[in-house]
């Protein structure tokens, strides 16, 4: 079991633009969960396996739960639904703070927002860059497209002028003038063999020069040390 003392509780949702039966079956089923969640490497799949299928727990109906007293739940009407990650616990809740899995479930709720808002067609390929900058330097990455926008103090995104989801995440908030981890996935849908290489030759030119010890990972990678 578990030990939960001391661990920091959190509650991030999103409202998305599907049915609750739709979203039920996005964050169940690895063929759809693979659109959304995470980063591509090589392990991808079995950690989707691992975290919805082997280790869930279904608590109710829209509903399944983790060892560490978290779980998500759907709910919502036929045209529209929301999906909330909950975790209770007697630690600091305070934003200084800073949680992985937390971090985590709010950039991938941004990725499920956006399948759902944008229904990109195609396969999703992403690119995932890790390294040490701030994210003054993080969110001036993109070019063309929206407005950034924030979940929390640590997590941005923005749709960048090809349409590409870009999410910022960071181990400080990215308002802090100090250089930490910063992570940006980009999530591409539809593009073939030699648009991807371009998409990920492009973005490696922009980050190598903005952080240090700076990595671009994707499919046929490991995962980059944390």
């Amino acid at each position: 079991m578990t030990d939960r003392r001391g661990l920091k509780p959190y509650d991030v949702e999103v409202a998305v633009a599907a049915g609750r039966d739709e979203t039920w079956e996005a964050v169940t089923q690895p063929a759809v969960l693979r659109q959304w969640f995470g980063w591509d490497y090589d392990g991808l799949d079995a950690e989707i396996q691992q975290i919805f299928v082997d280790q869930a727990t279904f608590l109710a109906p829209e509903q399944m739960g983790w060892a560490d007293g978290s779980y998500l739940e759907v709910t919502g009407d036929d045209d529209h639904a929301t999906v909330r990650v909950i975790r209770e616990g007697s630690g600091s809740a305070g934003t200084e703070r800073f949680d992985a899995i937390e971090e985590g479930w709010r950039a991938f709720l941004v990725q499920l927002r956006f399948l759902f808002d944008r229904r990109p067609a195609g396969r999703r390929r992403t690119l995932y860059l890790t390294g040490e900058t701030t994210g003054r330097q993080a969110l001036a990455l993109v070019e063309g497209g929206g407005e950034w926008q924030r979940s929390g103090p640590r997590v941005a995104w923005a749709v960048d002028g090809d349409g590409h989801l870009v999410v910022v995440a960071g181990r400080l908030p990215l308002d802090d003038r100090d250089a930490g981890r910063m992570e940006v996935t980009v999530s591409a849908y539809g593009l073939d063999d030699a648009a991807f290489e371009t998409l990920r030759e492009t973005w490696t030119k922009r980050w190598a020069p903005a952080a240090a010890d700076a990595d671009v990972t994707t499919a046929a990678d490991s995962a980059p040390e944390s």
